[in-house]
């Protein structure tokens, strides 16, 4: 009823507006004399078939739905249908006059459409002025007039999909500025009206024309060191900053403004997509019993999703936090109702319990993603470091050669080259253990090496993200500290990819690029937020925590690694280990967890002869 009467009442305006353009148009013809000859003759034409042109031209108007549209919300489109309805109703009045065969000035017709274009507008963007000036007073008038003007990056299929869809947006309050692409063709040229502004080299000169509050990269098929330089400007020019999901995050292959999201460090430290191996990617999964242990964690819990991808004959998903398993399980079950998972509570230094498991359920791959791996506090504790790392893997190993299982992956770091802490010795000895037992039976053991996975549980990302929405500081432990980082996904994917290639004994290690500046990671993270580091959040830096390096060792090296047949994946030249030898070493660092936590460090540098423990 209220849209009924808010149409009537539109209307009855719009007849009104007519009438006073058109003897003002009458006034403008005849310079004011409307009493003497012809234009009093004139004049009492129009008015013998004011109703009927009247009529025609609310017609027309309805046809160019001038009023389904919000007043409030007047924008651009709404102009457009003005105009165009103006001009249609110009067409419409010659046509009535030529079937009736009246005879008016064509001055008077053509005047008239350009009054309605005029008067109509007016109203309707007045009335929206005013609407804008009641809410938000006279200085908001300019600011509100367009909530957001937006730069797109890409004006491809992505971009030009993207702009109309904003374009078509109810409200109608969001001014596309321009387009951004590097392609010279498209440069000047205009793509739905929108004019492209030029390379991504422009981007902060447009920024500052144009007065923009929001930049979209519309980039989705772009390779990501592209993407990665054009987030990089971005971040300097200070306004919102969000990007369409690459073609791998869209699916439905649909364009839409609800699926752009904001810009994440993954943005800027992910890599081009790896090209896989998928036919032994799948030949090693595909009909198998898959356990996976630490499954809950960031690691352990993406392998499950990748290993679900190649319909495994089961996922065994091991850990000894519940919490986390269950939330995986639910998470699974709600997008695979029959994904074959079993979720089993146990601890991998639990050697009843795991030759419980075995013995059951027969897995014919596994994946050890369990481990303790923060390195502050294992240097606080020693001893459960090694029990949880090599213990436990000792005895997933042991327990796997049992019951002949096919092939068995360590998860292992960039930390174990020439250590410097306990975490990162306990797991070159987990390595250790790998060479030295592969052979000792039909199962093939494989090591898979890389650095810092980003958003991984406890590592730097989510911590820099907490402290930038506590208000900072956000903390650093020295200005020159760099990483290697991978995504979680690009890691996993590797990891099995390399499982795939592997014949037993090899430690694979992962190409993880060029290293990252943790303090320059920390500025883009705040950039990224909508801050400016130093001014609105606070770095602090606070030392290198004990056991911590300042540069994590490079992990492809010419002389002590050799490719395979896929990028991204190596194979360290190692010397041989004697598993005698090894095993006496276990047994030396077993009898030295009976005693204190500096003798459990002594026994593990002498097995881990590159880790220095000072005596």
């Amino acid at each position: 009823m209220e849209k009924g009467r808010r149409q009537f009442a539109l209307i009855i305006l719009d007849i009104l507006l007519i009438q006073v353009g058109v003897l003002f148009c009458f006034l403008l013809r005849f310079d004011g004399k409307l009493s003497t000859e012809p234009a009093a003759s004139y004049l009492m034409v129009y008015f013998k078939w004011a109703i009927l042109i009247t009529v025609v031209k609310i017609g027309v108007y309805a046809m160019f739905q001038l009023y389904n549209s919000l007043w409030r919300y007047a924008s651009v489109e709404e102009l457009i249908q003005v105009v165009l309805a103006a001009l249609f109703g110009v067409f419409s009045f010659f046509a009535v006059l030529y079937v009736l065969d009246i005879t008016l000035p064509r001055s008077i017709v053509i005047l008239s459409g350009i009054m309605d274009m005029l008067l109509l507008g007016a109203v309707r963007f007045g009335y929206r002025a005013l609407r804008i000036v009641k809410d938000y007073g006279a200085s908001g008038l300019i600011k509100r007039f367009h909530d957001k003007r937006i730069l797109i990056v890409g004006a491809g299929v992505a971009g030009a999909t993207l702009a109309k869809e904003i374009k078509n947006q109810a409200s109608g309050r969001d001014l596309i500025v321009g387009f951004i692409d590097d392609d010279v063709t498209k440069q000047g040229r205009l793509i739905n009206g929108i004019t492209v502004l030029g390379d991504r080299f422009d981007i902060l000169r447009a920024v500052i024309d144009h007065k923009v509050d929001e930049i979209i990269i519309a980039l989705p098929s772009g390779n990501h060191s592209v993407i990665k330089e054009v987030v990089n400007i971005c971040t300097q020019a200070h306004c919102r900053l969000r990007i369409l999901p690459s073609l791998d995050e869209l699916l439905s292959g649909q364009v839409t403004v609800n699926a752009i999201r904001n810009v994440e460090i993954d943005d800027l430290l992910g890599r081009d997509v790896i090209n896989l191996d998928e036919t032994a990617y799948a030949r090693l999964i595909f009909g198998k019993i898959v356990m996976v242990t630490g499954a809950g964690g960031s690691i352990g819990s993406e392998i499950v999703r990748q290993v679900l991808k190649h319909k495994p004959a089961k996922v065994l998903m091991i850990d000894i936090y519940e919490n986390n398993l269950y939330n995986l399980q639910q998470e699974l079950l709600r997008e695979l109702a029959d994904a074959p998972l079993e979720v089993l509570i146990a601890s991998v230094r639990d050697c009843k319990r795991i030759d419980e498991l075995m013995e059951r359920y027969r897995p014919q791959i596994i994946f050890h993603a369990a481990a303790h791996k923060h390195v502050p506090l294992m240097e606080t504790s020693p001893k459960e470091a090694i029990k949880n790392n090599i213990f436990g893997t000792l005895n997933l190993i042991t327990t796997a050669q049992k019951y002949e299982v096919e092939r068995f992956v360590q998860i292992s770091t960039d930390k174990a080259v020439n250590p410097t802490n306990v975490m990162g010795a306990t797991k070159r000895a987990c390595e250790m253990l790998i060479q030295a037992m592969n052979g000792l039976s039909r199962t093939e053991l494989i090591a898979v090496r890389f650095g810092n996975v980003l958003g991984s549980d406890g590592s730097v990302i989510p911590l820099f993200k907490k402290q930038i929405a506590d208000g900072g500081p956000v903390t650093v432990t020295h200005k020159d500290i760099i990483r290697y980082f991978m995504t979680i996904p690009e890691a996993t994917r590797l990891v099995i990819q390399a499982a795939s290639l592997g014949k037993g004994g090899e430690i694979f290690v992962l190409d993880m690029g060029e290293p990252i500046r943790i303090y320059e990671l920390a500025e883009k993270m705040i950039r990224l937020s909508g801050f400016e580091p130093h001014r609105d959040i606070e770095i602090k830096v606070t030392g290198l925590r004990p056991g911590e390096k300042l540069f994590e060792e490079l992990l492809i090296d010419d002389q002590h690694t050799v490719s395979t047949e896929l990028d991204k994946i190596f194979v360290e030249k190692t010397t041989p280990l004697d598993w005698p030898n090894v095993s006496q070493e276990i047994a030396n660092l077993k009898e030295a967890l009976e005693h204190s936590e500096n003798q459990a460090k002594i026994a593990l540098s002498d097995m881990v002869k590159t880790y220095i423990y000072p005596r």
